[in-house]
């Protein structure tokens, strides 16, 4: 049934609207709030009970009167227009425009709530995606249809480390490329320097940015990693595109997610935020993916800021358990100049040896990077030991190790920020870091790689 509108509210308690008495109408209807001043506020429907249903309002309900509202429910959930003249734009969190111009075309209309992958029609992901930032092309690479985190926590340069990968991310032929960009609660400030950055780097002319400002509703901030995936299902599935979507900031799309859990009256779990922080999660991190019989594709790199560089707090934590893998910037690497200031030793990338090697980067991409892997473990060890024993009662090897680690961090983790790196300069990186050790201590490379790439390295 549609086209239902009832006069009046029965509460009205921050971002959430109930109306009583209503027959016909169902969960996560799409709605619209009219206040007496005639503004109309989007809203959908979060729960029914005893003949009440309660709205969740995404915009400001200041200064509305209970008896001077009223509410059309839509008979249908809430949904976005989609076409291909959503590349080149900017949209707010529920998916108009705030770059002046009109709204685009709209093909058709869809939920934004997308509808689930089936499981046996996914196709697994086996094709590189190339960020041009060594740390993660070399060590932790991205395929398509991935979903892997940055986990990062604040005073940490993860703004600069998404604007690049936004930037520089490709696709080997370079054809048939689109980002889509999330803003989740940035500072106002924040989210226009993304603006600016964007259009003067010509990045705007192959990608879709929704920013959800601080100061939005915060109901609209649970809106927005949805419109903005189900623009990336259309560009990908439908237009046959491969599309990186960046999601910026899931920790205050999780805090959203707690304020309006407590507006509900709804019973807290771990730190104060709803029970079903895990599955909801879930139903924003699996719309990532590869369809069979589908040429298109969808990756997800999810920002999480993590409150005082706690990765157990719920939501890296969550986030964890459904993503394939996490890049964690380290505070110390910071502190010592590095950028991107990419741990190694925490980050990984689940999916990496399915999208490397012969055909993809470099016959010897896999074996190169479990080498640098464990000279990161040794150089970590030396460092841990000189710190209780000094470096003076070190062994020569160990000293070596420490020099190689500095060299490692210095020479193939770090990059300017308007440094684009391709995969063969990373790898050549790789291979003059390894130079420096003794090639005994080299066990993870197979000798026809040691004589190929080291002929020259130091064997005593």
């Amino acid at each position: 049934m549609s086209g239902l509108e009832y006069r009046g509210l029965a509460s009205l308690r921050g971002p959430l609207a109930s109306v009583a008495d209503v027959e016909g109408v169902g969960l996560r209807e799409h709605a619209v709030v009219i206040g007496g001043d005639g503004q109309a506020r989007q809203a959908r429907v979060v729960s029914l009970a005893g003949g009440e249903a309660v709205l969740e309002v995404f915009g400001d309900t200041t200064g509305l009167a209970l008896a001077d509202c009223r509410v059309r429910f839509a008979g249908h959930a809430v949904r976005m227009g989609v076409g291909p003249e959503l590349v080149g734009r900017v949209f707010d969190g529920q998916g108009r425009p705030r770059d002046g111009l009109p709204a685009p075309v709209a093909r058709e209309q869809r939920p934004i709530d997308g509808a689930p992958i089936n499981p046996c029609r996914r196709e697994y992901p086996r094709d590189f995606l190339e960020t041009g930032i060594s740390a993660i092309d070399g060590l932790n690479s991205v395929v398509l249809g991935q979903k892997i985190p940055i986990f990062s926590e604040a005073g940490l340069p993860h703004d600069a480390l998404a604007l690049q990968i936004v930037r520089q991310a490709r696709i080997r032929g370079g054809e048939g490329f689109v980002v889509v960009f999330a803003a989740m609660g940035l500072p106002r400030h924040v989210a226009l320097e993304y603006e600016a950055t964007f259009r003067r780097g010509g990045a705007l002319r192959r990608m879709a940015a929704f920013l959800n400002v601080a100061d939005d509703p915060a109901a609209e901030r649970l809106m927005t990693p949805r419109v903005a995936l189900t623009a990336a299902e259309y560009l990908a599935f439908d237009l046959g595109l491969h599309v990186l979507v960046v999601l910026h900031d899931m920790t205050n799309y999780g805090e959203a997610l707690r304020e309006a859990s407590a507006a509900r009256g709804e019973m807290p779990s771990r730190k104060g935020y709803p029970g079903y922080l895990y599955s909801d999660l879930a139903s924003i991190f699996e719309r990532a993916g590869r369809i069979r019989g589908r040429p298109g594709s969808i990756t997800q790199i999810p920002i999480v800021t993590m409150p005082s560089g706690d990765i157990t707090h719920p939501i890296p934590d969550l986030t964890g358990y459904v993503t394939e893998g996490q890049i964690v910037l380290d505070r110390g690497m910071h502190r010592r100049g590095i950028y991107p200031p990419i741990a190694l030793l925490p980050s990984l990338s689940r999916l990496m040896h399915d999208g490397i090697g012969e055909g993809r980067t470099r016959a010897d991409h896999g074996d190169l990077a479990r080498q640098l892997y464990a000279v990161a473990a040794r150089a970590a060890r030396a460092r841990a030991l000189e710190a209780i024993i000094g470096r003076d009662e070190l062994s020569e090897l160990e000293r070596r190790y420490l020099a190689v680690g500095d060299a490692l961090d210095r020479q193939l983790v770090a990059q300017r920020p308007d440094e684009r790196r391709a995969i063969a300069d990373t790898l050549d990186r790789g291979w003059a870091v390894l130079r420096q050790l003794p090639a005994e201590e080299l066990t993870r490379v197979p000798p026809a790689l040691l004589s190929r790439f080291l002929g020259g390295a130091d064997a005593s």
